[in-house]
C-alpha cells in the first residue's frame, strides 16, 4: 500500500506533526521506507549565509535540523532517506514527487514563513494542487 513516502520538511513544528504521522502510516504497512525532503530555496540561500556568516555554518545547521528527523525514525526501527534539493520549494518538491514514484507525499500545513501562518502555507496549497500522487497533509 503505502511503502515509499515522501515527507517534505523545513524544521517547523508542522513537518516535526508530519514525520509523526508519517511513522504511524509507515507502522501500518510493517516495511516502509521514508524520504525525507528539503529543499534549499535559492531565493533564500545568499540571505542565509549573510545571516550564519558562511555557507558551511548554514549546511551544519541544515544537517542539524534533517538528523533531527532521521533520528526520529532510526529510533522507532523505520529506513530514512535524506534529500536535499535546491530550487524554489513548491515546485522543485512537485517536481521531485512526480518523478520519483512516490505512494504518499507527507508534508505540514504550514511552514516556518510568519506570513504563512495566518494562511494555509503557500507551498502546501501549490503542493495540493499539481502533486499527482496521494497527499496527507497535517496541521
Amino acid at each position: 500500500m503505502f511503502s515509499k513516502l515522501l515527507l517534505a520538511t523545513d524544521g517547523s513544528d508542522h513537518s516535526h506533526r508530519a514525520a509523526d504521522k508519517a511513522i504511524e502510516l509507515a507502522k501500518l504497512t510493517g516495511h516502509s521506507c521514508i524520504e525525507i525532503v528539503y529543499v534549499v530555496d535559492v531565493n533564500k540561500s545568499k540571505s542565509d549565509v549573510l545571516q550564519y556568516g558562511d555557507s558551511s555554518s548554514v549546511l551544519k545547521i541544515r544537517e542539524k535540523m534533517l538528523s533531527v528527523f532521521r533520528d526520529k525514525f532510526k529510533k522507532v526501527g523505520i529506513f530514512s532517506k535524506i534529500t536535499i534539493l535546491h530550487g524554489l520549494p513548491a515546485e522543485t518538491m512537485i517536481q521531485y514527487a512526480n518523478e520519483n514514484s512516490f505512494d504518499c507525499f507527507i508534508l505540514g500545513s504550514r511552514g516556518r514563513s510568519k506570513v504563512q501562518t495566518m494562511i494555509l502555507g503557500k507551498v502546501s496549497h501549490k503542493v495540493m494542487k499539481h502533486v499527482n500522487i496521494p497527499i496527507l497533509l497535517v496541521k
